[in-house]
């Protein structure tokens, strides 16, 4: 073998191997062990969730995330972790969808609610109607003034 050649070959094997070890060096995100759900308890089953709210007689906030998603970071240590969404969230049935999840039901709500990016929130009735959107990030004040008008609109049986 020509020395171009072997210099060449080994300067593939060494480029891959960088690769592979770069990749297998990150964290592994997944739904199960690593979210930006905070310390908030948010279910990840739908279908558990639309029973548990009608169940309830209470709203539903559906939080579509990623774990690629900076802005979901965000609103784990900015807006999530704020004692005051805390006490407002517990008069929501609050359930996490990740959009990267390939399952049924993942495809079916960003379907429904024509989700196409991280974050957003759908803040809706137990029968599925849509009381409010939030698209993208909205800080402590904002997300209050969303979860306030959507309990608002749900106590008078409207919906957007």
């Amino acid at each position: 073998m020509k020395p171009r050649k072997a210099m060449t070959l080994a300067f593939f094997v060494v480029l891959l191997s960088i690769g592979y070890f770069s990749m297998h060096a990150a964290p592994t995100l997944s739904d199960e062990n690593y979210s930006y759900h905070g310390d908030t308890r948010w279910q990840t089953n739908v279908t558990a969730a639309e029973e548990t709210a009608a169940a309830e007689g209470k709203p539903i906030v559906v939080y579509f995330w990623t774990t690629w998603c900076t802005y979901c970071e965000d609103y784990n240590r900015e807006v999530y972790a704020d004692p005051a969404v805390q006490s407002e969230l517990g008069d929501f049935v609050k359930v996490a969808v990740n959009l990267d999840d390939d399952g049924s039901e993942s495809g079916r709500m960003q379907r429904e609610y024509n989700i196409n990016y991280p974050p957003q929130h759908v803040i809706i009735t137990p029968d599925g109607e849509v009381l409010v959107r939030v698209n993208g990030y909205a800080g402590t004040e904002d997300f209050l003034s969303y979860l306030d008008a959507a309990e608002q609109r749900y106590a008078s049986g409207g919906s957007i």
